[in-house]
């Protein structure tokens, strides 16, 4: 059976949130999931999409996730695809998995015309690295990504203009 690579069905949220946490684990970042199963459910499979998520499956089985979304460059004039998480089981690893999972992202980009594909990754995780670099990913050099969440976001949406 081998490898397959198809988009989340209605009903895998609890996987795709199993998927994230595992992720989250890996990176460190357990403590920071806010996401329930039933948030993951509604913004993948509600009336109106805002996130989409392909797993990859090895020998029926799933191995992986991709979960991104459309961006737009108003530089470029197109749309692109910004990939929020990418994550292959440790025990899938070394067999491709990750590299399909962006495979069938580039293809998307290239047949929907879009600009670009676009990724963070953690300084700390030298072996992500290494590997977005051998697939010709630079860095975005010159640019420091900021967020506003939780309390601030609060005070800033609630300051008269």
């Amino acid at each position: 059976m081998g490898l397959v690579i198809r988009p989340a069905r209605p009903g895998e949220a609890p996987l795709v949130l199993q998927l994230v946490r595992e992720l989250a684990e890996y990176e460190r970042l357990l403590h920071a999931v806010e996401a329930t199963g039933a948030v993951l459910d509604l913004a993948l499979f509600g009336p109106e999409p805002r996130i989409f998520c392909d797993i990859v499956e090895w020998s029926g089985e799933p191995a992986g996730f991709a979960l991104w979304y459309y961006t737009f460059s108003t530089f470029q004039g197109r749309h692109g695809i910004y990939l929020e998480d990418l994550f292959v089981r440790p025990d899938h690893r070394g067999q491709g998995l990750g590299k399909a999972l962006l495979e069938r992202l580039a293809a998307r980009c290239r047949d929907g015309e879009l600009g670009r594909l676009e990724w963070s990754v953690l300084d700390w995780n030298e072996p992500s690295i290494g590997f977005y670099r051998a697939l010709g990913a630079e860095p975005v050099s010159g640019w420091t990504r900021y967020r506003l969440a939780g309390e601030p976001l609060s005070q800033l949406a609630s300051e008269p203009s």
